[in-house]
């Protein structure tokens, strides 16, 4: 069990993080839905237009989960391939994507090989976000495309006081009602895992990505980051 503030680092992080998602996998998508209040779908298809992408185009969802992320993928005529490096959440997948089992820091693809990335909140849970960046940079072609999503924090003063107290209070109640009571009060915590927005889009930019922009979605709670591959 983490304490109030003993968020893991280095391969530590990887190994409970890893441990994490296999354990929540079977009521995953359900809890997504209700923390959520359905929001996901809609933020998770904003991602994939904002690809712009031409039908038939390769997209690597990175910390694929289930498969969610890939099937709005393929509503929009794209082909996915789900990686994730959770068993569990592999086993749990409802999709007829193909998956691999794989390190989204040393991804099993060659040097510019795909048309673009999707990642749906799970930036906060990689053990290098910097690293992560140059390795998605590497597998993406000359003007692919990334949408990146995780949680936000809104900028208006009683929105933010509003999300605070029920990411930080009522989901981890939900979550230990219904699934893992340590899993759902280490994800509001690994928040503080995030940089300042700026920074990422620097370092986005450092890694290769031009046209770098963060979108906020629904009042800031969620943010979009979306970039084009430039080298």
């Amino acid at each position: 069990m983490l304490e109030d503030n003993d968020l893991p680092q280095g391969e530590d992080k990887a190994i409970i993080v890893e441990q994490m998602f296999d354990q929540i996998a079977h009521r995953y998508d359900l809890i997504n839905r209700l923390m959520t209040f359905r929001m996901d779908v809609r933020w998770r298809r904003r991602t994939v237009r904002g690809l712009a992408l031409e039908p038939g185009s390769t997209v690597l969802d990175l910390a694929c989960g289930t498969g969610d992320f890939c099937n709005d993928l393929m509503r929009y005529e794209l082909n996915p391939i789900g990686i994730d490096f959770s068993a569990g959440m592999l086993a749990a997948a409802a999709t007829d994507a193909p998956l691999v089992r794989a390190d989204a820091l040393r991804l099993p693809i060659p040097d510019s090989h795909v048309d673009g990335i999707t990642c749906g909140f799970a930036l906060r849970n990689f053990k290098d976000l910097n690293s992560f960046f140059h390795e998605i940079s590497r597998v993406v072609r000359p003007g692919g495309r990334i949408g990146l999503l995780d949680v936000g924090q809104p900028s208006h003063p009683l929105l933010r006081w509003g999300h605070r107290v029920y990411f930080g209070t009522l989901v981890p109640k939900i979550g230990a009602l219904l699934s893992d009571a340590d899993a759902y009060s280490y994800l509001p915590k690994s928040v503080d895992y995030l940089p300042e927005s700026e920074k990422m889009l620097t370092e986005l930019r450092v890694a290769g990505f031009t046209d770098v922009a963060r979108i906020p979605l629904t009042g800031g709670i969620t943010q979009l980051f979306l970039g084009t591959q430039g080298t």
